[in-house]
């Protein structure tokens, strides 16, 4: 047998290797040829792999004939492994056949890593398949001989209940070490007794014993070794819980005492064996625990004490040469990555990947972390393995800890590819510098930096009620606060009200690092009673999920733009106070105060919605709803700082309502075909879907406000009389009904997020008496025959806004053809004056030296009753008016056809504009849109002259 080559070896471990190699020729083994040529570079990091080839004389030649140069064969593996464990008969012949197979394996696995035929990603994942297959397997076995011995444990409906062996940490994100501990729990779905000659056996008995029968056949280190160390301490109660533990109880174990790191470690959890079926069933049921619904900035905080406690341990133990837990280490990247998970994998299904390398580029796709930023970390986690690899392969022992020797540093910076010790230190310290550096971005704390003052404390103290009454009121003042008695005042109702002093500890302790920092904001903005009274409500309805309030402490930002906006407006005081999942939205300036376009509304709830389940209808109303909400402060924020005109402003929120409608639509559509099939046009197509949503009033005219109601009207152009195509037809008109009915159903049910919209369908052919959907057919024949003049008056605003465009172009024909019919001028007169004079005296205000803004005689109402007369009359000669919906361009057509004058378009849409800016301000007040008589008097009269002109001109 030809000796290996040692010449490509350092010196010293040349020695090394020679030596190994005498011992395996000692005992009489011989080596493949095909396997000599890398046996130094293997012997060299591995003294394990060494030691079985000189102990076991046939793995040369088992090792040659796999497929060395390939990754391991799912397949292949579970049959080769069945093959050995299934015919032994009894557990010494079973652990001692997973224990040859382990020592097989991971001899293959060090090989394909330390001479480059498998990159880390192969390394982690075929461990982990490895692991899979042996822990599946012996489990197999053993249940076998539990239930021979003690019969078989079912559920209600007689069906056998099996273990569910669910691994975390490295094991469950498939990411295993090359000599890992392996994390379980052992889980069963049913409870209940198995029926015995002398007495029962409870399924809790049965699953714990063959839990620990399963350990020991795992971790029991015998002549052979070990298959893997087991650790079990993750489970419920920890050392003092039980091995087995049925899901209810798990269940209930999590909601009412789980504690915070117990979040991070399911992150990975993942059924490997047993009942993989009911293991994915638990795991839906214990993920309301891990990702919370609402952003969970809290995480950040739990994350620095877990580090800071990991770090003391180092520092105690002088482990800062470990390259897991010491700074810049494994560690600091999984942290960083955990965080985003539990902050937002709530909201962000995506994010609840186990596996780090599969996470990364998924938070550069969500905007959380910058592209390079993840290429880096990336790039040293990845380095940073293979360093802990190449430690472990050594002696098969679970260390990461930086040799202390010179050997084991030629050795390490040999398997790591460098040609020097000096070159791969640089390269391990930049690494670990880059993660220290994003570590300390992503997880620091944004107050550690900044030294406690005095004031601070003084703050902090007045919050506490440590303060005399005189100093809080000066240090108030002190900071900037206006009105600082009633601020102080309504402090201590904070401070003294019964959610506050029934906070938790935890939620106590980030509500007292908060008030200091609120107060100091309210100061700096200079702002007093009202803004104070804003902010203290917000809180109170914020205490229980103390998750917000750390978001606020830890993005001073976010708090800043709560004080500012909360000062200027009630509206949105209130608004974030009943849904503080939009302080999300406070997070970036750059996106607050500059709402997205048509197409990117569009195209951001699209995206959001595909994250949902197709036929999760709860959650996706949810997604709906935190869509409108989000931007709805949006829009807000960007109106009370005058970011955005009001022209703007109305533009925005009727694309927002158009958004939301497009997807409600498509939402309702799909279920309905896959129950009953498409409906059928008149020439035999199917209708896809020939169905249109038409917006009147606000929407329809492209003037929605903050709070406004949606006038809709539907319709549909299928085929009179048809049926659908599915196994299960229902008629046309049954069909769009339906859809009609669910459409109103997605809008207008009250969720946990509230509400979408309030929907108004009385503008339908006939009112409230009428069809919910009507054919074309039937409203063109409604309206030409059967419509008030004040239902063509609302036809002027109305205008398509969800729907095909096959049916669009239908209604706009029909809508074009009513509005161009030639009227009669003093019928037309008489029925719009009539109906501006019943209005007037149901809806005007009536109240002494007060204007309402909208229905008040040379208010709002008048300029559209006249725009509205103005198309109606001349649109059978100017068939143009029939273009806009909107009051602005339709007062501009005018005044180009000379229907009206100029100067009178003019102040028509000065005051326009003027009472609608003042009733969007009242919005955000929460004021009635009634004025002193005197602010917009001129204007008024203005209006008024015009509309006496205007009738007396007809």
């Amino acid at each position: 047998m030809t000796d290996p080559d040692y010449s490509g070896l350092p010196d010293e471990l040349s020695v090394l290797v020679t030596r190994h190699w005498q011992r395996f020729q000692e005992v009489g083994h011989t080596l493949p040829d095909t396997l000599l040529s890398d046996l130094p570079r293997v012997w060299a990091g591995s003294d394990y792999v060494a030691e079985q080839f000189i102990r076991d004389p046939e793995l040369g030649e088992w090792l040659a004939a796999s497929p060395l140069r390939h990754r391991l064969d799912g397949g292949a593996l579970a049959e080769q492994v069945r093959e050995a464990v299934m015919t032994c008969q009894d557990e010494d012949a079973l652990k001692a056949a997973l224990r040859r197979l382990r020592h097989r394996h991971m001899v293959r696995l060090i090989w394909r890593d330390l001479t480059g035929l498998a990159d880390y990603h192969a390394t982690v994942a075929d461990l982990s398949l490895l692991a899979d297959t042996l822990i599946s397997t012996a489990l197999e076995r053993l249940y076998q001989w539990a239930c021979e011995r003690g019969g078989v444990p079912r559920d209600e409906d007689g069906e056998p209940v099996k273990l569910v062996v669910l691994a975390m940490g490295k094991l469950g994100a498939r990411e295993l070490n090359l000599s890992s501990d392996i994390d379980l729990i052992f889980a069963y779905e049913h409870e209940g007794e198995i029926p015995g000659e002398r007495r029962a056996l409870s399924h809790h008995q049965f699953f714990l014993r063959l839990g620990q029968q399963l350990i020991k056949a795992l971790d029991q280190n015998t002549a052979d070794g070990f298959v893997f160390r087991v650790d079990m301490r993750l489970r419920p109660w920890g050392k003092s819980g039980a091995l087995a533990i049925g899901f209810d109880a798990m269940e209930h174990y999590y909601e009412n005492q789980g504690r915070e790191w117990e979040r991070y470690a399911l992150i990975k959890m993942r059924p490997v064996a047993g009942d993989l079926q009911a293991g994915a069933r638990l795991i839906e049921r214990l993920n309301p625990f891990v990702y919370r619904r609402y952003i969970d900035y809290g995480a950040f905080e739990s994350l620095r004490e877990m580090k800071a406690l990991i770090e003391r341990e180092v520092n105690r133990k002088g482990m800062q040469a470990d390259v897991k837990l010491g700074a810049g280490g494994i560690r600091e990247v999984e942290f960083i990555v955990q965080a985003f998970q539990l902050i937002r994998g709530g909201q962000l299904p995506a994010l609840r990947e186990p596996n780090l390398i599969k996470m990364l580029p998924r938070l550069a796709d969500e905007g959380m972390l910058p592209e390079d930023v993840v290429e880096e970390l990336r790039e040293a986690y990845v380095f940073l393995r293979d360093v802990e690899h190449r430690l472990q392969a050594v002696a098969d022992r679970q260390t990461q800890r930086l040799p202390d020797d010179e050997l084991g540093w030629q050795r390490l910076t040999f398997a790591m590819d460098f040609s020097a010790r000096a070159a791969f230190e640089r390269a391990l310290r930049r690494h670990r510098e880059q993660v220290r550096y994003h570590f300390s971005q992503v997880i620091a704390d944004p107050q550690e930096e900044a030294e406690v003052s005095e004031g601070d404390q003084e703050l902090l103290d007045l919050w506490l009620g440590q303060l005399e009454r005189d100093d809080a009121i000066a240090r108030l003042q002190g900071v900037g606060v206006q009105e600082p008695e009633e601020v102080l005042a309504a402090l201590e109702r904070l401070r003294e009200s019964r959610a506050v002093m029934n906070m938790q500890r935890i939620g106590r302790e980030r509500l007292d690092r908060l008030m200091p920092l609120l107060l100091e904001a309210l100061g700096y903005q200079g702002h007093g009673r009202v803004t104070a009274e804003r902010l203290v409500a917000f809180v109170e309805a914020v205490v229980r999920r103390s998750a917000y309030i750390a978001l606020l402490v830890e993005n001073p930002g976010a708090l800043t733009q709560l004080v500012k906006l909360s000062g200027a407006s009630p509206w949105i005081a209130e608004r974030l106070a009943r849904h503080p999942v939009l302080l999300d939205e406070l997070l970036d300036v750059s996106t607050l105060y500059s709402p997205p376009g048509r197409d990117e509304l569009d195209d951001e709830l699209r995206q959001q919605l595909l994250r949902v389940a197709e036929d999760d209808l709860e959650q996706q109303m949810e997604v709906l709803r935190n869509f409108k909400q989000a931007h709805l402060l949006r829009v807000a924020a960007s109106e009370v700082t005058e970011v955005l005109p009001l022209m703007k402003v109305s533009d925005y929120l009727t694309w927002l309502a158009e958004a939301i409608l497009k997807q409600v639509v498509m939402l309702a559509w799909e279920p309905l075909v896959e129950r009953h099939g498409r409906p059928g046009r008149t020439d035999g197509q199917p209708c896809n879907p020939d169905f249109v949503v038409v917006g009147y009033g606000k929407l329809g005219g492209i003037e929605l406000g903050h709070n406004s109601d949606l006038d809709l009207v539907f319709l549909h152009d299928a085929a009179s009389g048809g049926s659908t195509d599915g196994d299960r037809p229902v008629s046309n008109e049954q069909f769009y009904a339906r859809l009609g009915q669910r459409i109103v159903h997605i809008l207008s049910t009250r969720t946990m997020s509230g509400q979408l919209y309030e929907v108004d369908t009385r503008l339908r052919p006939s009112g409230s008496a009428g069809l919910l959907v009507s054919s074309m057919d039937a409203f063109r024949k409604y309206q030409l025959n059967d419509a008030w003049t004040w239902e063509h008056q609302a036809l002027v605003r109305a205008r398509v806004v969800a729907g095909c465009s096959r049916a669009r172009e239908r209604f706009d024909g029909i809508r074009h053809e009513v509005l161009c019919r030639p009227r009669e001028r003093d019928a037309l007169r008489r029925d719009v004056l009539a109906m501006r004079e019943k209005m007037v005296d149901h809806l005007a205000a009536r109240q002494p030296d007060r204007f309402h803004l909208k229905q008040d005689p040379g208010g709002i109402v008048d300029i559209e009753f006249m725009v509205q007369y103005g198309v109606l009359r001349w649109a059978s000669s100017h068939g143009e008016l029939t273009r806009f919906t909107d009051n602005v361009r339709l007062l501009e057509t005018l005044a180009a056809l000379e229907l009206m004058p100029a100067q009178d378009a003019g102040l028509l849409r000065e005051a326009y504009l003027a009472y609608r800016s003042a009733a969007h301000r009242a919005s955000l007040r929460k004021e009635k849109s009634i004025v002193d008589d005197t602010e917009f008097r001129d204007l008024r009269e203005g209006v008024r002259a015009i509309w006496d002109q205007w009738f007396a001109d007809a």
